[in-house]
């Protein structure tokens, strides 16, 4: 059936205001990552501030681990001394420094991530060629969606203390990096990992300690409670920790690579092929609200997603030599059937789960007629403003999580906060 317009559903469209996982100002200082000993000579600047990565995860001061669930409230990245960080890294060469930048000004701040995923726990030592266990947040359904009805599913997915669900020896585990094949972007962290026994074992180190110390929680659940700044930091820490711990080998010739230029790059150590430079993978991939000649939305459950009453927009990887507008054409005709015709850019976000960029898109659907694949979109339907509202109140439906790009596209469409 051909849509009845009545008027552009588009006509009043404006590009998103708020993104969570855009909100980064720092001066990358792209130019100073050359910089011979740029690391050290950082850390030995009182300036100088320290965050921690591990397994995709964030560290946050003890306690705050248990606020991801709630509304209205504040969360901030822990921090350590740049001073004894610098003693940390020459103790262990397997946790990787990246350089974020600098903010300027009179106190000259400049910002390091480390990633320790792979310091061996406390009273252990590294094994060589030893391969950890996983790390979080690269389990996928192997859609752009991915299982992102987990985090909906289970409160607690976006951020666990420390010790919980096992005790502190358990939330040690190291993380490692399985095969990437079938793993897309709006993967669903997995804090749950086992460890043996351990024995009697020497004091630990600063790095070491870090991991009972702080709270660890990933970016979904930290970005909605951090003020900009740091939501930015954590977005570059984690993209490029996922990056360092996922990527081990030259992807052209299997050499170890060694991370470069301020933890921006890799450079493989392969002299006879020219020790490479290596940079970090970006998947582009498309989300769109469409919206019918009544403007009404179009929402739709995903097969991967845990819970039932999760609904979102269309969204879909870009295939090899496609442009954007293609692709949300494509996927929308491939998920539900619905052609679109007019499609305009709403605003982009960083979505390192692993390493997607989601570009998002708004489109005129002119067919109205669902019918879903039934094997990655189960059930798709058009609601109204209204008719959303009472499905929300009515638990119904379930809307996406508050970093995702999607939750602030319905509410463009809404015309309210959820």
């Amino acid at each position: 059936m051909t849509a009845d317009i009545h008027f552009s559903p588009l006509a009043l469209t404006r590009a998103l205001p708020f993104l969570p996982l855009a909100q980064g100002d720092i001066d990358y200082q792209v130019d100073r990552r050359g910089e011979p000993d740029l690391i050290n000579t950082l850390l030995a600047d009182p300036a100088a501030k320290v965050v921690l990565t591990r397994g995709g995860l964030v560290a946050v001061p003890r306690g705050q681990g248990d606020l991801v669930d709630y509304e209205n409230v504040k969360m901030r990245l822990a921090t350590l001394p740049g001073a004894y960080v610098g003693e940390e890294l020459r103790r262990y060469p397997e946790a990787v420094a990246m350089f974020l930048g600098s903010y300027g000004g009179v106190r000259g701040e400049c910002v390091i991530a480390v990633d320790i995923s792979r310091v061996p726990d406390a009273g252990e030592g590294a094994v060589p060629g030893a391969q950890p266990n996983g790390v979080l947040g690269v389990q996928d359904a192997g859609t752009v969606d991915g299982a992102m009805g987990l985090a909906n599913a289970n409160g607690n997915a976006a951020g666990k203390r420390a010790g919980e669900s096992g005790g502190a020896a358990e939330s040690a585990a190291p993380f490692g990096v399985p095969d990437s094949a079938g793993q897309g972007a709006d993967d669903a962290f997995d804090d749950s990992v086992s460890i043996p026994a351990s024995h009697a074992a020497p004091k630990p180190t600063l790095l070491q300690q870090a991991v009972t110390r702080f709270d660890w929680v990933d970016l979904r659940g930290f970005a909605p409670h951090a003020n900009a700044r740091e939501a930015g930091q954590a977005t570059s820490a984690v993209t490029l920790s996922i990056w360092h711990s996922r990527q081990r080998f030259c992807p052209t010739c299997g050499a170890p690579v060694m991370p470069a230029l301020a933890g921006w790059a890799q450079r493989c150590s392969n002299q006879a092929d020219g020790n490479r430079i290596l940079f970090p993978r970006v998947e582009p991939a498309v989300i769109t609200a469409v919206v019918d000649g009544q403007d009404r939305l179009l929402l739709q459950h995903n097969a991967a997603w845990k819970d039932p009453n999760l609904y979102s927009v269309s969204a879909g990887f870009v295939e090899a030599g496609e442009n954007l507008e293609h692709a949300c054409r494509r996927e929308a005709r491939e998920e539900t059937g619905i052609q679109l015709g007019e499609v305009r850019y709403l605003g982009s976000q960083p979505w390192p789960f692993p390493a997607s960029l989601m570009m998002a898109f708004k489109a005129h659907a002119i067919t109205t007629d669902v019918h879903v694949d039934g094997s990655e979109t189960v059930t798709a339907r058009w609601v109204t403003r209204d008719e959303y509202t009472a499905e929300l109140i009515a638990g119904r439906m379930v809307a996406p999580g508050r970093a995702t790009i999607a939750r602030y596209m319905i509410e463009e469409w809404l015309g309210r906060e959820l």
